[in-house]
């Protein structure tokens, strides 16, 4: 089994915010106990979806929970920055297409309790794959192997993988970045991952700037969902506002 290596500055900076993140993965674990498989998604590329992805699935392994992290961004995987390797690895998209074992593309790490399934080469076509029998069969094999799996998806706003991801896992989050996104877009996007059927467990506000925002520890994310008249409907049994 392949062991991909966490970059030495990519450590030194998750170090730096594993407050926050464990922040999130509490509240994560306080709405339920079968939330198990969880896909995170933003509206637009950059606004650290990825970076949230590894943090909170490292969060998770350094809580002694056996943790699986998946890199469904194969069209725009940058995870290749975060984790390398000296060894020759196959990816998602390798299995998916058939030309790999499930066992062949789940990669060791030196992060204690996590292991990863790096994206792979670029698809043709992205979206069929996700859609495939494989994908399904994978979401079921690793529950019940993992204690989280976490899922880093494209952008919502981009593409509809996502919500079709989504539809297999058993919550999703949205990342976004203060003064990138309207919110009426933001709220479309939460509709979207609502009707796939998971539990939508709110909105990291990431990326702020507290000498612009004055909020929190200077990198700081904001965790819920609260936009106007849709508070309210946030509030039900299926969708979990966090403070």
């Amino acid at each position: 089994m392949p062991q991909l290596e966490l970059v030495r500055a990519k450590a030194q900076m998750i170090k730096s915010l594993e407050e926050y993140y464990n922040s999130i993965r509490t509240n994560i674990q306080f709405s339920g106990r079968n939330l198990k498989v969880i896909a995170l998604t933003s509206a637009q590329p950059g606004e650290g979806k990825s970076t949230t992805s590894v943090n909170l699935a490292i969060s998770f392994a350094r809580a002694g929970f056996r943790t699986l992290l998946i890199d469904a961004d194969t069209r725009n995987s940058v995870m290749s920055g975060t984790f390398k390797s000296q060894e020759r690895y196959d990816g998602l998209t390798s299995y998916l297409s058939g030309n790999a074992e499930l066992s062949d593309v789940i990669c060791d790490t030196t992060v204690d309790n996590l292991m990863v399934i790096p994206a792979g080469k670029i698809p043709p076509n992205p979206t069929s794959l996700i859609q495939n029998d494989n994908y399904e069969r994978m979401i079921e094999t690793v529950r019940g192997l993992y204690d989280y799996v976490i899922i880093d998806t494209p952008p919502l706003g981009r593409v509809v993988d996502a919500a079709i991801i989504a539809h297999s896992s058993d919550a999703s989050l949205l990342v976004t970045k203060p003064g990138v996104d309207k919110r009426r877009f933001i709220t479309q996007l939460k509709d979207q991952l609502e009707q796939s059927g998971s539990v939508f467990l709110g909105v990291i506000l990431n990326k702020f700037d507290f000498k612009v925002d004055k909020y929190g520890y200077g990198y700081g994310y904001g965790y819920g969902y609260g936009y106007g008249k849709d508070e309210k409907s946030s509030k039900d049994g299926k969708n979990k506002k966090k403070k």
